[in-house]
């Protein structure tokens, strides 16, 4: 465990990515394997699963540091992280420990099988062996919020160079549904197949939102396609199966079996990378109705039919067990397109059409209508650009229409977590019925740090009533509500549930009473739901 708080105070201490990617580097090549295993799956978000109510440690940790539980929460405000208030108020450890990460993994383990007496003597003896920074740690894995400030892409980057292998050999590497329990590090880095696992996804290709046109030349070096609404997903066939892949590395070949049925057309080493629809009669349907899939690990007739999916395909990634990614993207969508060319008229795939587009007025007029057949834009892709790995600017763009806009009051206002729990940064806002206020969104997002410090100090000083860590306000700021899609939701007083709402814009210049009104969002429902 020494080890490991050495390497995070190091990550923690710095925002320079080369000294990140050296610490990094240096604890890939001097860690024992469990370890550095453990550490991958930490770092690319495969916790351990919580193993005891925050609620329970902030009494505990308060008990042990013998103060009272009111000067405990009086702290958390102001340190502004959880596990580093209890590591902080409790005193010096009276034992010693040398135990590796890998231990106390298995120990949080044991105590999640434990009583609350036991797991609670269990806690207490492990924050008495460990210093400040190792009992950090520990309560954070505790709480399941472990998080780190460096990205994958960084961590493999140092994965890279302590192993010296190619970076985009060891992004593969770790792409796939593997777990510290279910593989070694033999297994994952060391070995020398990055296809032995015949399910793993190739890692995902994204685009940054344009922002300047003119910077990408003319309009005929790119090819255009709408940028659907749904999921995006990896269709893999190898070795007699199909796998279905997010963009999150979730496996969900179980949530949408339909799409099983493409080995009985497309040949075994087919790679596809497309989006994951809702889509009947010829169309997509809405996010709302796909989303009524996504949480399922087994659907139901019913839902099948009343959600059919299909993957609108629009690259090749794979194809005849032939890794095609460096080719261009024109002959990448050249085999894909003769490869779908051969599926019947009821598979469960469709290849995305291109835009027609001699120059970017023609292009932008297009865009205009992607509400229309429930798109959120366009996808720019130059001609000749290979896949890559990650996010990367120069060859694939996004091209999003503007958002919806509605203002809204604030009425209700949540302190955050961790480093913003000292801030009102978690509001619920509303707009008219008649003469009363009727909540609609949440939104946590959008504002400046000077604004969020703003509007803190005002919640303060003008709360009504407060329930637990909510507080209700005076409804007198008015908010400009940014969001990508509406629909109708019978769990929401309002009807109505937006996608993706943030705060773009503080409306000083509005009074509360000129706020919009719920039938401006059911009429907004009646146009883009």
């Amino acid at each position: 465990m020494k080890h490991f708080a050495v390497l995070y105070a190091a990550l923690d201490q710095t925002t320079k990515t080369t000294a990140k990617v050296a610490a990094m580097a240096d604890y890939f090549r001097t860690a024992p394997d469990d370890d550095k295993l453990w550490t991958i799956g930490l770092f690319s978000g495969r916790r351990p699963k919580r193993v005891i109510t925050t609620t329970l440690l902030r009494d505990w940790a308060a008990e042990r540091a013998g103060i009272p539980l009111w000067l405990f929460e009086e702290s958390y405000p102001i340190v502004g992280d959880l596990a580093e208030t209890i590591s902080l108020v409790l005193p010096p450890p009276t034992q010693t420990s040398d135990h590796s990460l890998t231990y106390w993994i298995g120990e949080l383990r044991r105590l999640s099988t434990l009583g609350d007496s036991d797991r609670k003597a269990g806690i207490l003896a492990a924050w008495d062996s460990l210093p400040t920074g190792e009992r950090f740690l520990f309560t954070k894995l505790l709480t399941g919020g472990f998080r780190v400030g460096v990205s994958q892409k960084l961590m493999t980057r140092a994965l890279a160079q302590a192993t010296g292998q190619a970076e985009a050999d060891v992004t593969h590497k770790l792409m796939g549904n593997w777990t510290p329990d279910s593989t070694s590090w033999a297994n994952l880095i060391d070995a020398t197949d990055p296809t032995a696992d015949l399910s793993r996804p190739y890692p995902f290709y994204l685009a940054y939102q344009v922002e300047d046109l003119t910077t990408l030349g003319a309009a005929t070096d790119w090819s255009a396609e709408w940028k659907w609404d749904g999921i995006r997903g990896q269709v893999i066939l190898r070795g007699g199966q199909v796998h279905v892949w997010s963009r999150g590395e979730d496996l969900m070949t179980d949530r949408f079996p339909e799409l099983a049925r493409l080995a009985d057309w497309l040949p075994q080493g087919t790679v596809m990378d497309g989006e994951i629809l809702a889509y009947a009669g010829g169309a997509p349907l809405s996010f709302t109705t796909l989303q009524s899939r996504i949480g399922r690990k087994t659907v139901p007739k019913k839902l099948l039919v009343e959600a059919p999916v299909i993957l609108m395909a629009y690259d090749l990634l794979e194809d005849a067990g032939q890794d095609i990614r460096s080719l261009p993207h024109r002959d990448r969508r050249t085999r894909l397109a003769a490869l779908l060319a051969t599926l019947p008229p009821d598979a469960p795939a469709r290849l995305s059409p291109q835009i027609d587009g001699s120059d970017w007025d023609t292009l932008a007029a297009t865009r205009a209508t992607s509400r229309d057949i429930g798109a959120e834009g366009l996808m720019l892709k130059r001609q000749d650009s290979p896949y890559l790995s990650g996010r990367k600017k120069g060859d694939w763009w996004k091209w999003k229409v503007d958002p919806l806009t509605i203002d809204a009051v604030m009425i209700y206002a949540q302190a955050g977590s961790g480093r913003r729990a000292n801030l009102f940064t978690d509001f619920t806002f509303a707009v008219w019925d008649g003469p009363d206020l009727v909540p609609f969104t949440k939104a946590y997002s959008g504002l400046t740090d000077a604004e969020f410090g703003q509007i803190t100090a005002w919640v303060r000083k003008n709360t009504l009533q407060r329930f637990g860590p909510v507080r209700q306000v005076t409804p007198e700021h008015v908010f400009e509500i940014a969001f990508e899609g509406i629909q109708a939701s019978p769990r929401h007083k309002s009807g109505v549930a937006l996608r993706f709402p943030r705060m773009s814009r503080w409306r000083h210049d509005k009074p509360a009473a000129e706020a919009n009104t719920l039938s401006d969002l059911k009429e907004m429902l009646a146009n883009y739901g």
